[in-house]
């Protein structure tokens, strides 16, 4: 019988050890938010999925996500970003929001992936120079022909990542080269018809706006008479807005002492706030004081809808206007902060 029972024993160590794991069907994502921003995390990718991860107090946060593989966002109520989820992932995240995109990093099993999509954007801030789309094309081939050289570099170092995307990364560089050409020549076209688009406001007395201003009450075009204005149109969650924050407080601290204002426009209206209109305003002066946003900061009276908005037929932002002493438009589509075109224009007008 000690026989038997020794046998059936070993049996069930044996089978038990031999026992095929089953794989996860979804992926555990935790972390901690240093200076959280709000109190949830959302998760999404395009419009096929979204889901609102609760972030704790003390900025902890874990729930599990059934995916399809792929590059997702993140939102946390301020700043946006993006990470590689796969089901049977175990990843850990940790962000300091005052040093968003310089403090994301990624650990556990399948981090590898996101770690690189971190990396790669703060590598790309300074890869493109501002100018790049103002070049004439045969040194746009050439600047590009070495961006394209140094981001294959950069994958080269980054190989251990997820198969599926290092097979997209590798598609994405074998044609970036044609890709980028193609939306130069298109953007040199729209370029074209955009400046025929607003040629029409020209020297006509610009429309007029009585905005909240984010040091205390209202802030209207009049106001600003006698001066040159120019008007940064944007709002929290637009990433190429964010993106010409810092060229424009270099701008800013150029011409500080000259006959001009720089006035930022917020459209803050609720997107990227589950559609709560008081939350993105409440996001919109945070985000103002955090980043230490100079100029005067106004606050679209009902977002894209505002008179002034839609009567300059702002459609996409950022979008900039320069306003003359007198009140009359000089530029309904002026020159973004990043651009050489905007020093150009300013040193013209001799501002």
């Amino acid at each position: 019988m000690k026989k038997i029972l020794l046998l059936v024993a070993a049996f069930a160590i044996f089978s038990c050890e031999n026992e095929p794991e089953v794989p996860k069907d979804y992926v555990t994502l935790s972390g901690k938010i240093e200076n959280k921003n709000s109190d949830s995390l959302f998760i999404h990718q395009g419009r096929t999925y979204s889901k609102t991860i609760k972030v704790n107090e003390d900025g902890t946060f874990k729930d599990t996500l059934k995916v399809n593989a792929g590059v997702y966002g993140f939102y946390d109520g301020s700043e946006s970003s993006s990470l590689y989820l796969k089901n049977g992932y175990d990843i850990t995240m940790s962000l300091n929001t005052k040093e968003f995109d310089e403090s994301i990093s990624y650990t556990g099993n399948g981090s590898e992936s996101s770690n690189y999509i971190a990396q790669k954007a703060l590598f790309e801030e300074n890869l493109y120079p501002p100018s790049l789309f103002d070049m004439e094309e045969e040194a746009f081939k050439a600047e590009t022909a070495i961006i394209h050289s140094k981001l294959v570099a950069f994958l080269d170092k980054n190989k251990n990542l997820d198969s599926t995307l290092l097979a997209n990364e590798q598609k994405s560089l074998s044609t970036f080269q044609g890709a980028i050409l193609k939306s130069y020549t298109s953007y040199k076209k729209q370029s074209k018809a955009r400046i025929a688009q607003f040629a029409k406001f020209t020297g006509k007395p610009s429309p007029k706006f009585d905005f909240e201003n984010h040091k205390g009450g209202n802030t209207t075009l009049k106001d600003l008479k006698g001066k040159y204005v120019y008007i940064d149109v944007w709002a929290t969650w637009c990433g190429p807005c964010i993106r010409e924050i810092p060229s424009l407080k270099k701008v800013e601290k150029t011409y500080h002492d000259k006959n001009i204002e720089f006035v930022s426009i917020s459209v803050d209206d609720g997107r990227g706030f589950r559609g709560d209109a008081a939350a993105a305003k409440e996001g919109w002066k945070k985000m103002v004081t955090e980043k230490e946003l100079g100029g005067v900061q106004l606050l679209s009276d009902k977002g894209w809808k505002s008179d002034f908005v839609q009567a300059l037929e702002i459609r996409g932002i950022p979008r900039f206007i320069l306003i003359g002493p007198d009140g009359n438009i000089v530029n309904a589509d002026a020159p973004r902060p990043s651009s050489p075109k905007l020093i150009k224009l300013f040193n013209e007008l001799k501002i």
